[in-house]
């Protein structure tokens, strides 16, 4: 027999009662049932309950073994009886009645708990990563992980494309967020940068003539933790293709999308085909540029209806209006709390209407509408009976993001949200240029290394706030799986973009002279995109924290509480590196 196992803690069945067996694993539970010890076993694979009986050298070993220790024990698989069957597991039809038992491992005072998913602080969790992970919900989310890349890798060599590895030594990059940088020993004074993303390698990759690439790329960011994005490090599935339009690139993605979803989200409706949302369209429809497509209201611009109004808190001010059906004859209460949840998304209030039976308008700002405005808001929103309609006023981008999030609450609340769906959308069309409200200088919006729509003519002959890029984001209930673009992929198209964005030729042809020498060679149209893969298992785990789908990620400081990252370097190794430590000064 093996020296550890002759089958794993998730195999016995019905079948192997009588058979001799030898096990290992993790005591993850243990309960004293008159007199006659009943033990969990879990491994990788599963748990085996174990039985130990009094008077037996089994019995003495297992009542003294601390819970998370590793064991090895012999037995016999029995039948727990009908009345005894665990229908939730699947070894649950058998035990194993222990008659040798030898301890391999001790385990020490837990920290917390392991087989309850009790209240335990994230801190704390991170700290002792490698006993978390041991928990069922973490595992899960880990295997899930793991099955999800490699269905990637699988489906996208089905597709046609090929995986490459970039560098993870690279130059530092001017744009983006802030990279972490490793000191060079053998070239003092000059560092690498770990890559934001692979992005110039990938396109450099289609210049050489390989037409179809893809990785499952770490990518390297020195930027502030968030829900939906871990600090210090992440992996996308970086795409990049040649001859392309964006609607080739939308085609291999949507597939691939559809059938992860369909795969690996236990029975959830995925949409199909998935709708493309000019940008502008929907942060006037959505408040967002990321929409929740769970969420079945819609924002409308009214802010033509009170152009010249005496009704102070609209007049000359952006309005958007959210009409919600069947919702008139809730309680004030009701009204209330979203009231004071637009407030604390920073609203100053929420304004609201009930449509009466008559098909009058009653509320608290309903006496300072006039006729025409009651009929011009009924004709818009097209207003019945039990309708409601919540008002918010200011600036767009203002107005937008509290009302973008007041629509998704409300349609939570009001019964017109989906449940158990995956609802994608492309938004597409953004704008190549934004304006500083307080310097007035034109930048890039969104990602400078793209094809304008139009071309250099557009850069010579538009306003640079009219002009679109061939970008896009594919969005998955409220999240941003990714951002792509068509690139730019000519020299002069890209000087003369940097240029309206205030760089000047020379500082392009210095911080980008490796892109611009490629692209002088003959360089093939091309476009791409990056799916997060992090993103895409917290949205199919149905966790609300990305870090809940990393085997072992830094904390929001950018920590590593298990490793104790990062560290201090002595001054041998400073040295070495010819580096010297300025430390801020306390205050």
């Amino acid at each position: 027999m093996h020296r550890y196992r002759s089958h794993t803690c998730g195999e016995l069945r019905a079948s192997d009662v009588g058979s001799d067996v030898r096990l290992s694993g993790w005591l993850h539970n243990r309960r004293d049932l008159g007199g006659i010890l009943f033990i969990d076993l879990r491994d990788h694979y599963g748990i085996t309950q174990l039985v130990a009986r009094p008077g037996t050298p089994a019995y003495e070993a297992l009542d003294k073994v601390s819970k998370e220790s590793t064991v090895r024990v012999d037995g016999k698989v029995v039948s727990r009886g009908t009345e005894n069957v665990n229908a939730e597991l699947p070894t649950g039809d058998i035990e194993v009645e222990v008659s040798e038992v030898e301890l391999l491992g001790a385990a020490a005072p837990l920290p917390f708990t392991i087989n309850t998913e009790d209240g335990v602080n994230e801190e704390r969790r991170l700290e002792y990563r490698f006993l978390d992970l041991r928990r069922e919900r973490m595992h899960r989310n880990i295997l899930l992980r793991t099955s999800v890349i490699s269905a990637i890798r699988h489906k996208m060599t089905a597709l046609g494309f090929n995986e490459m590895a970039t560098p993870i030594l690279s130059a530092t990059s001017p744009e983006g967020a802030r990279d972490f940088v490793v000191p060079s020993r053998l070239n003092p004074g000059r560092f690498y940068a770990l890559p934001q993303a692979p992005q110039q390698f990938k396109q450099l990759l289609m210049i050489s003539g390989f037409d179809r690439y893809f990785q499952i790329a770490p990518c390297f960011r020195d930027e502030d933790a968030r829900a939906d994005r871990s600090p210090g490090e992440f992996y996308q599935l970086d795409v990049e293709m040649s001859f392309v339009e964006q609607e080739d690139v939308f085609q291999p993605i949507e597939k691939l999308m559809t059938e992860l979803f369909q795969e690996f989200g236990n029975g959830r409706n995925v949409t199909s085909p998935f709708p493309r949302i000019p940008f502008r369209e929907s942060m006037l429809k959505y408040g967002s540029d990321k929409p929740d497509l769970r969420a079945q209201l819609e924002l409308v611009d009214i802010t033509d209806i009170f152009e010249g109004s005496e009704f102070k808190a609209f007049a000359g001010k952006h309005v958007r209006a959210l009409p919600v059906p069947d919702v008139a004859a809730q309680s004030r209460k009701f009204f209330d709390q979203l009231g004071d949840y637009a407030v604390s998304q920073g609203a100053k209030g929420l304004a609201w209407v009930r449509v009466a039976e008559d098909g009058s308008l009653t509320g608290p700002i309903a006496k300072f509408l006039t006729e025409e405005n009651v009929a011009e808001l009924t004709k818009r929103l097209s207003l019945a009976a039990g309708h409601a309609v919540f008002f918010g006023a200011g600036e767009f981008d203002e107005v937008s993001k509290i009302m973008g999030a007041v629509r998704v609450e409300t349609a939570k609340r009001a019964g017109h949200f989906e449940e158990g769906v995956f609802r994608f959308c492309w938004i597409v069309d953004f704008p190549m240029y934004e304006k500083d409200e307080e310097t007035g200088k034109i930048d890039f919006s969104h990602n400078p290394f793209s094809m304008p729509q139009g071309g250099l003519e557009a850069l010579e002959t538009q306003d640079p706030l009219d002009i679109l890029g061939w970008q896009y984001d594919i969005v998955c209930n409220g999240v941003e799986l990714s951002s792509g673009a068509i690139r730019n992929h000519e020299p002069e198209i890209m000087l003369k973009a940097f240029e309206i964005a205030g760089y000047d030729r020379d500082t392009v042809e210095e911080q980008f002279a490796g892109m611009l020498r490629a692209f002088r060679f003959g360089a093939p149209p091309h476009g791409g995109i990056a799916p997060g893969v992090d993103r895409i298992v917290m949205l199919l785990a149905d966790e609300p924290n990305i870090r809940e789908t990393i085997a072992f990620p830094l904390n929001g400081n950018a920590q590593d509480l298990m490793m104790g990252a990062p560290t201090e370097l002595d001054e041998t190794r400073l040295r070495e590196l010819h580096l010297s430590v300025r430390k801020p000064q306390s205050k």
